[in-house]
């Protein structure tokens, strides 16, 4: 049968429409898990202050976990000078934690190394430094590794994705069945698919768990098994949620032997007497034939009975389960800080759940099309019309979660954030250009099956609606295509593997036949694709810090953001002192020409553009919009007209005015400024 596909209507641009805004609401709250990040701290870093502090503050932008180790303060030779004891200084909105220093520190340059877990359960860790008196040498050296980074940090990542793919293929591959195929039940393919993700769900939730320890503190894979750590990682809200999804998932197994067990069998008994009622000739009594054509009604209805009570209560406690595994991460990361949690949190379970039932049921639906052709268009409108249900939810959830974290316009090409969710908004075009040529091919398919479909037997040959076995394909007999049992165990073997390969090649034919079929599969094919690179996208963005995050550190000072693109500073300013041989340039350089600790050049030239050798040079800085400086220095002579100073620690990134004073003689002096933009 030939069906002329659609026009692009009114209802599938609006369905389109829904679909590009449930994914961008996904791009946009796919990793709005909210890191916390360092606003705010005094002494600020790179401070010079006169008289060493009482003790340190750290202020961040949402609630943190800390211990009493998680801020140190060091002095230059690497001693700890902190007491050790964190307080909490935060009230109503305000997060800040702070330590007591010893008394009668000495001068020098302190540096303050902190490590939190933010409430989203993602480790954050950062160091500054602060000077008494004027900088010195420190022989502080700190971790390279970022927290959460390195093996620990890959391996938690490849958990982590793992158990989102795991999750999705086995509620959205249980939706399906139940939803959309009953027989699909009883088909191997769907069952290994959903028995693989329960594994990969369970295997990665185990991995999780073993690997926070490390993960949030040491880094080292080794502290794994570590009892001490892993009692620890007990008491937290992650390692409460990853213990609850284990328990879970030991009902989710539970249901897994129901739906491909009794399930399976009530589903295909029930198609059994539907087909076997569809064939018989009108008129025709059971009473003749004993049991041969069906039961008598009374037991037939008490079969459809109990096949509809197994199915509601499989409904019912699949989706208790499902929405009980969901809610461990919403409980445990970034719907459980911020705003309106108590909202988002349920609001995150129906987010999950929506994506699993669509990409779940996607993936199924693509096993379904390649291992066993009898899935019918039926089945494939009812999972079109579960997908546009799930797609209306996607709407409502992302769109939410998109007003609640995601900051401003300018976060989307100024931070790491917003580059990977350009590159996932362009994964979303693409998904739902390929869903569209799904639908189409969807439209197209016949509404009867391809010939000879669910009428093959165990060993490949086909039969009829009787039993008998039909003829088989391409001429050969029906001997051939279903060979007689042998007593031989090696021939038997032998015929059993020729079965097998009859059968896979009577599948392929019937698929091949079929090429409305065909083209579905491929669209379907290509959806899964894109799905599977676009989860790998969001698995990223979840450990990447939210732009807005990131544009509030950088307001607020904390020097957590990432600033303006770093550059070393190069300037050259005429001076000209008023007396004899006063007049001449000076150059100036500032690398990395950054925040923190920077190495300062500066040469002085004649007129002659001779060196000179000024009897004294002074430099200071001055950030104006926030008050800071003017911050002193006075270079040292490294060679005639050449001075220069290292570890000069420039607090925060911002438009600096730099003032550079030159005395040429006892009363000839002079100061030049400049603004330069430090990053």
């Amino acid at each position: 049968m030939t069906t002329t596909a659609p026009r692009l209507g009114t209802a599938t641009f609006l369905r389109l429409l829904l679909i590009t805004a449930a994914l961008l609401g996904t791009v946009l709250t796919g990793t709005a898990n909210a890191h916390a990040a360092l606003t705010g701290s005094n002494p600020k870093d790179g401070a010079v202050l006169a008289v060493a502090p009482e003790d340190v503050t750290l202020t961040f932008s949402e609630q943190v976990a800390l211990g009493n180790d998680s801020i140190r303060v060091l002095d230059p030779r690497s001693k700890r000078v902190d007491t050790g004891r964190l307080k909490n200084l935060g009230s109503g909105d305000v997060v800040k934690y702070g330590v007591d220093l010893h008394s009668g520190l000495p001068d020098g340059t302190y540096t303050v190394a902190w490590q939190a877990v933010s409430a989203d359960s993602h480790p954050i860790a950062g160091a500054f430094t602060f000077s008494v008196g004027a900088p010195s040498k420190t022989a502080v050296e700190l971790p390279k590794q970022e927290a959460g980074g390195g093996l620990v940090g890959t391996l938690y990542g490849i958990a982590r994705y793992a158990a989102y793919t795991g999750f999705t293929v086995l509620v959205g591959g249980a939706a399906f069945v139940l939803a959309c195929w009953p027989r699909g039940a009883g088909v191997r393919p769907v069952q290994r698919l959903v028995v693989c993700g329960w594994v990969t769900l369970t295997a990665a939730t185990l991995a999780m768990l073993l690997l926070r320890n490390p993960y949030t503190g040491s880094g080292e894979l080794g502290d794994a098994f570590d009892l001490a750590g892993l009692q620890a990682v007990l008491a937290t809200k992650t390692g409460a949620a990853l213990v609850s999804r284990l328990l879970l998932l030991g009902a989710a197994a539970l249901f897994i032997a129901v739906l491909f067990g009794a399930y399976a069998k009530r589903a295909t008994e029930a198609e059994g007497a539907a087909e076997t009622g569809a064939s018989r000739p009108a008129g025709t009594e059971d009473a003749a034939d004993g049991n041969a054509g069906g039961d008598d009604p009374g037991a037939a209805g008490e079969r459809a009975k109990e096949k509809q009570d197994l199915t509601f209560g499989l409904a019912i406690g699949g989706t208790v389960v499902a929405a009980g595994i969901a809610a461990t991460w919403a409980l445990s990361e970034h719907a459980s800080t911020g705003i309106q949690a108590g909202l988002a949190m349920p609001v995150d379970v129906l987010h999950l759940l929506a994506v699993a039932a669509w990409i779940g049921g996607l993936a199924t639906l693509l096993v379904a099309l390649h291992g066993d052709p009898s899935v019918g268009r039926p089945a494939v409108l009812r999972f079109s019309r579960a997908a546009f249900w799930s797609v209306v939810v996607l709407a409502a959830t992302g769109l939410y979660q998109s007003w609640r974290q995601v900051g401003s316009w300018s976060a989307l090409t100024g931070t790491s954030y917003g580059r990977l969710l350009l590159v996932k908004i362009g994964l979303v075009a693409v998904l739902v250009g390929v869903a569209w040529i799904s639908r189409r091919w969807t439209a197209r398919l016949s509404e009867r099956p391809p010939a000879g479909e669910d009428t093959r037997s165990e060993t490949g040959g086909e039969t009829d609606p009787g039993g008998r076995a039909a003829p088989a394909a391409d001429g050969e007999s029906p001997t051939d295509a279903a060979p007689a049992p042998s007593d031989d165990p090696v021939r038997a073997a032998q015929l059993a593997r020729q079965g097998a390969a009859v059968a896979a090649a009577t599948r392929k034919r019937l698929r091949d036949a079929d090429p409305e079929r065909s083209g579905l599969r491929r669209s379907v094919l290509a959806e899964a694709g894109v799905a599977v690179v676009l989860l790998a996208v969001t698995t990223v963005l979840t450990s990447t810090e939210p732009g807005r995050t990131e544009e509030q550190a950088a307001r607020a000072g904390g020097g957590t953001a990432e600033a303006a693109p770093t550059k070393p500073v190069d300037v050259t300013l005429p001076f000209d002192t008023g007396g004899a041989n006063g007049k001449g340039t000076a150059r100036l350089t500032i690398s990395p020409g950054r925040s923190g600790a920077n190495e300062v050049h500066l040469w002085t030239r004649s007129q002659d553009k001779r060196p000179l050798d000024a009897p004294e040079v002074k430099l200071a800085f001055t950030l104006t919009a926030e008050k800071i400086g003017p911050l002193p220095l006075v270079p040292e002579r490294v060679a005639a007209g050449h001075w220069s100073a290292s570890n000069i620690q420039i607090p925060l990134p911002g438009e600096w005015q730099v003032r550079i004073t030159v005395r040429t003689s006892d009363i000839d002096q002079t100061t030049v400024e400049k603004n330069v933009r430090i990053g």
